[in-house]
């Protein structure tokens, strides 16, 4: 890295350009590009959990509101502008950087095989028979399979099929052909991937290079640990190592929520992105738990001095918010949270809770904004009734 003073970087600015690198600085309205959006972000998470919309759904959504949920699938099971695989969590990636993604299926590949819940799976016989099944019968789920488990049912335990169908993903030699209820359908790879993609194995220094460079542009700033963070495909020792051998890094002192400082990297086009930097929209907007702009908690924190916790896992007696609670984002800073819920037979979008940050104000103003982006999450899951519980909450200190 050059050895150059380090750029300042306030912390206004510093949240401005992360929102802005992460899509979130824009009005969500206008032509949707869901190819170029995705790219943007770099990867989309997947999330089983519904609660109001799943999380990757969500995620799109807030940055483009015009999104609706059966266009993700299409995009991947028609178009073949995406793929599944595992950044820190399974997401959807642009097809474009599947061959970027070689080593990660070697490294994960890997992995499994030492995971100790991995150990029932089928062997290579027994892979090899779901794979001439899905040769000949087309895309199957796991549904399409009877192994049971044996011995102890332990909490984490998995049929031997369903192990074998996720290490072979996991390997990259099945790959999600779509969902239906978001029950994956697994297919042979070369079915999946467009062959020039496949064919294309760029060498391992190049993969962590890209995997590196393009983290740090989608972050805008960060240290060998957020770049490491990103995609979490390479390891930290790689991320470390990449980061020191690169004499276009721009050494940048970021200040954080408290005031402090802390010593980051940038790309060469920091200083033009800050020159660029637009003030975000004033459109209030609530995020998804695992939005890639708070699904780094320590980030988050630093940043917006916003202090969020994901309490689904938690016991009901030790929550301090709620099962799934959504940050609320207005223009650069988060200003609370809220507690929401479906009820898709009452076709009913419920708010349970609402929490403001120390010393936001609940104002006329910020209430309209509230209950209008409520509407429009509303309209977008296709409810009909917009129904507070407790009471509209307008007279919050």
């Amino acid at each position: 890295m050059s050895s150059q003073t380090p750029l300042r970087i306030s912390n206004r600015d510093a949240r401005r350009l992360w929102l802005h690198a992460q899509g979130l600085a824009d009005t969500p309205t206008g032509p949707l590009d869901l190819d170029a959006l995705i790219k943007k972000l770099g990867f989309v998470q997947l999330d089983t959990i519904q609660v109001i919309s799943r999380a990757h759904h969500h995620i799109l959504w807030s940055r483009n509101q015009n999104y609706r949920e059966p266009m993700l699938n299409r995009h991947m099971a028609e178009h073949r502008h995406v793929f599944e695989h595992f950044t820190h969590d399974a997401s959807v990636i642009p097809m474009d950087f599947y061959p970027m993604w070689q080593r990660q299926f070697r490294r994960l590949e890997a992995k499994v095989q030492k995971w100790e819940w991995h150990r029932g799976m089928l062997d290579a016989d027994g892979r090899n028979q779901i794979k001439d099944r899905i040769r000949d019968e087309g895309p199957l789920c796991t549904k399409a399979f009877d192994t049971k488990i044996e011995g102890e049912k332990k909490m984490w335990a998995r049929p031997p099929h369903k192990l074998a169908l996720d290490y072979m993903w996991y390997a990259g030699e099945l790959s999600t052909s779509h969902r239906v209820n978001f029950t994956k359908f697994y297919d042979l790879s070369e079915r999946v991937i467009p062959e020039h993609h496949l064919a294309h194995v760029p060498s391992d220094e190049a993969q962590i290079d890209w995997l590196c460079a393009n983290a740090l542009s989608r972050m805008a700033f960060g240290s060998e640990g957020d770049i490491q963070r990103f995609w979490d495909a390479v390891s930290n020792a790689e991320a470390k190592q990449w980061a020191q051998a690169r004499s276009d890094l721009v050494p940048v002192q970021v200040e954080t929520a408290d005031g402090s400082w802390l010593d980051l990297y940038a790309g060469e086009d920091i200083e033009a992105r800050l020159a660029g930097v637009p003030s975000p929209t004033t459109r209030l907007r609530i995020l998804n738990p695992f939005d890639p702009v708070a699904r780094d908690r320590v980030r988050l924190k630093r940043l917006f001095g916003f202090d969020y916790t994901v309490e689904m896992f938690v016991p009901a007696a030790k929550r301090k918010w709620g099962y799934y609670v959504y940050p609320i984002l207005e223009g650069d800073r988060f200003i609370g949270r809220i507690e929401a819920k479906a009820d898709r037979k009452a076709s009913q979008l419920c708010v349970l809770n609402l929490w403001l940050e120390p010393k936001v104000k609940w104002t006329p103003a910020r209430a309209n904004k509230v209950e209008a982006e409520l509407l429009r999450m509303l309209r977008f899951v296709g409810l009909r009734d917009l129904i507070w519980d407790p009471a509209h909450p307008t007279d919050l200190p």
